[in-house]
């Protein structure tokens, strides 16, 4: 068997990952949310009280866009942000109860929909593709 006799890795992971993405991004708005907001509430949740530039830092946005989602999740009333009592400059963001709520909402959701991707596939060999793709990011330099 040659290299050429299937999709190169590179486009076939990347043509994966396109499809996963797109269904888990529709999971999300069917539980109420979409993939920035799960990401957001996700960051903040697991820390107590974080500033938005480790925020857009945790999510792999920049900070105007995540201004952006913060500011539609505030309206919402899904986070608080305030100043930072020590630095006037940094804003705190925090969970509110409704955001609390959404969370646990989403939380289902993305639990529903790993178990999904897992169907059928045995624990040994889902170790053994996390380990291919932990050498794929090695070989590309990640």
């Amino acid at each position: 068997m040659t290299p050429f006799d299937r999709p190169p890795v590179g486009m076939n992971l990347a043509r994966t990952s396109k499809i996963v993405a797109q269904a888990f991004d529709a999971a999300m708005v069917e539980a109420g949310g979409t993939l920035p907001v799960w990401l957001t509430l996700l960051s903040v949740k697991s820390k107590e009280l974080a500033n938005q530039r480790e925020l857009a830092g945790m999510i792999g946005i920049q900070g105007a866009t995540l201004t952006h989602h913060l500011n539609s999740m505030e309206a919402q009333g899904l986070l608080t942000r305030r100043r930072d009592p020590g630095n006037r400059r940094v804003h705190q963001v925090a969970l509110t109860e409704a955001g609390e709520a959404m969370f646990e909402k989403l939380r289902l959701a993305a639990i529903a929909f790993d178990r999904r991707l897992r169907a059928g596939i045995a624990d040994e060999k889902l170790a053994e593709f996390a380990d291919v793709l932990a050498a794929l990011r090695t070989n590309a330099g990640g």
